[in-house]
């Protein structure tokens, strides 16, 4: 096939821009064949490009040689249309595209490449594997749903930056060659040539950066930046991420929340979407009690509860250290089987035990009416002010072992449980978005795997003032000046008041088992500069990819980026990661470990 050239030629005109004011005007339109339809004397194809679909005419009365080209279009290929704008008879008016009154009667037509048969069709994707779309992910990203959700994203970044520079914080840049922090997730390395055997990392964020940036007197600083992190993947997981970075100095955090609240009414506001402001608050403490969750999905209800066990509980009712129960208004038509699978969600997710009251008439059913008798489940039933069709869920926590950690699986088990709930009776309706802010976390998180207390969010959240006496007497007790903001059951961002004072940070890294020598080896260059003046400063960090899939209505973030991994961290399309040629590796003084 011979192919023509573009030459100087310019489009005078986008395919989705025309409409019946434009008719009778000389067009040169450019783009990807959608669709083509032979009907012997007239062919039309569907012309697209970024802003959407018009019909061409090719009729050998108008031009023979048009005509003849369009004989050898198929989808996908790649022409220049030179024609008239017409208005179509109102019987061929297509309501489904935007320029459905109008057509192209084609004077010319130029093929400026052809294509191979794309590898799914573009308007199906559901019957597409997501491997053969990241596989093929440049014919992937001409789909409309594609297109619309990356200018969406495009549309949303300039909002930000619009935002945050009228509220007085400028951009600021930050390194993507640094060294490592072990005391995050783990670091992606970059090995040095000119320094054999030493290392940069990735950033997981520009944490100290950023607060470098206010020791450095910039006030307020923000950038949409791109962060590392080489860890397990799930569907809100990426190896690499965007998040909106935010600092300012002598920050009040309630002024904080204003400004991000007000930007997320921006940003939502692009997909339609409306809600209160200001956003409600939970301390950390309220969210594990009520939801077992810290990042809870307050719009689906169905709290947990504590309740005070009746005289006559016995068994494992009553050698549990903490009963939690669960109304659930709609649970009535819960079959047998399906409480045997909440038991066994529950027990799973680390709870000792686990019950249930029905309604039934003007009574109740339980299985603990066979050992703490009926009259107990009533009681039971009524201080929880069951009313019918209800159901109650009990759940205990285990009699042995540590009741930290006992605790904590049985705020998992609520958690998993009240998920589970959410999803058969209460699924989230579109168009609801329920925000709330999550604030006094715990300082600090005891790791059993390595027997010592590491940092809830990390090591550069100042705590409490009134919990400083603690932090070496007793640091679980100590609560940080952190703070998430949650949205539909997602932590879309995390921040806290930091700390800037040097006595205090080497008082928390000694909490966290980092003596002097490894603090100085891992922060040396940090803690010189708390030395110099360093202000108050505090701020938060906004998951970027999640909150776009959010605004788009899409479940997964590689959904809203261009060109996203694998859950097992692999670009299919460039087939990577990759292994590197010997030579590679000689320079730079690696050998690669074989099993």
């Amino acid at each position: 096939m011979e192919l023509d050239l573009l030459g100087d030629r310019q489009r005078t005109h986008h395919c989705g821009e025309l409409r019946p004011s434009h008719a009778g005007q000389k067009v040169f339109l450019a783009g990807w064949v959608d669709r083509r339809r032979d009907l012997g004397n007239l062919i039309f194809l569907d012309l697209r490009d970024h802003t959407g679909i018009v019909q061409v005419v090719l009729n050998p009365a108008v031009s023979r040689e048009a005509h003849d080209q369009g004989e050898q279009v198929r989808g996908e290929y790649v022409v220049g249309v030179e024609g008239e704008v017409v208005v179509r008879k109102n019987e061929t008016v297509n309501p489904q595209i935007s320029t459905g009154e109008v057509e192209i009667q084609a004077t010319r037509l130029l093929l400026l490449n052809e294509a191979k048969t794309p590898p799914f069709p573009l308007d199906d994707v559901a019957r597409t594997s997501e491997e053969a779309r990241l596989r093929y992910r440049y014919v992937d990203l001409r789909r409309a749903r594609m297109q619309r959700n990356l200018r969406l994203r495009h549309e949303a970044s300039l909002v930000v930056r619009q935002h945050m520079s009228e509220h007085g914080f400028i951009e600021i840049e930050t390194p993507f060659l640094t060294r490592s922090t072990p005391e995050g997730a783990r670091d992606y390395l970059v090995p040095s040539r000119l320094r054999p055997g030493h290392f940069y990392a990735l950033p997981q964020s520009p944490q100290l950066f950023k607060q470098l940036l206010m020791i450095g007197g910039f006030n307020r600083y923000f950038q949409l930046v791109r962060c590392f992190r080489d860890e397990d993947l799930r569907a809100d997981r990426q190896p690499e991420f965007t998040q909106i970075d935010v600092e300012m100095a002598f920050p009040r955090r309630e002024e904080l929340f204003d400004i991000i609240e007000r930007l997320m009414e921006k940003l939502f506001a692009l997909a339609g979407v409306k809600f209160a402001r200001p956003f409600p608050r939970l301390t950390y403490a309220e969210a594990m009690e009520r939801y077992g969750s810290d990042k809870p999905h307050t719009g689906v209800g169905l709290e947990w509860t504590r309740l005070e066990l009746p005289e006559s509980a016995s068994g494992a009712l009553k050698a549990a250290p903490s009963v939690k129960v669960l109304r659930a208004p709609e649970g009535k038509h819960f079959s047998r089987s399906q409480l045997d699978k909440l038991q066994d969600l529950a027990k799973a997710s680390g709870a000792g035990w686990f019950s249930y009251v029905k309604t039934a008439g003007e009574g109740f059913q339980s299985p603990l009416a066979k050992t703490v008798g009926e009259s107990a489940v009533a009681s039971l039933a009524r201080a929880a002010g069951m009313t019918a069709g209800e159901i109650l869920l009990l759940i205990g926590s285990k009699s042995d072992g540590p009741s930290t950690i006992n605790a904590r699986h049985l705020d998992e088990a609520s958690d998993v449980l009240r998920r589970e709930l959410a999803g058969r009776l209460r699924p989230t309706p579109r168009g609801a978005w329920n925000f709330v802010w999550v604030v006094d976390f715990p300082m600090f998180e005891y790791d059993e795997k390595e027997r010592r207390f590491t940092a809830m969010h990390h090591p550069f959240t100042s705590p409490r003032e009134e919990d400083l006496p603690k932090l070496e007497t007793d640091p679980a007790a100590v609560k940080a000046r952190a703070y998430d903001l949650v949205l539909n059951g997602q932590e879309i961002g995390g921040g806290s008041i930091r700390m800037h004072r040097r006595d205090i940070q080497q008082r928390v890294f000694k909490a966290l088992g980092l003596t002097g020598e490894k603090a100085r080896e891992r922060f040396g260059f940090f803690m010189d500069a708390l030395e110099y003046g360093a202000p108050p400063h505090g701020g938060i960090a906004l998951g970027w990819d999640r909150i776009i899939a959010l605004m788009a209505g899409e479940s997964n973030i590689r959904e809203v980026i261009a060109f996203p991994k694998t859950a097992s961290a692999v670009d299919l399309m460039c087939d990577a990661p990759a292994i590197v040629d010997p030579e590679q590796l000689d320079e730079l003084g690696i050998q690669i470990k074989k099993d």
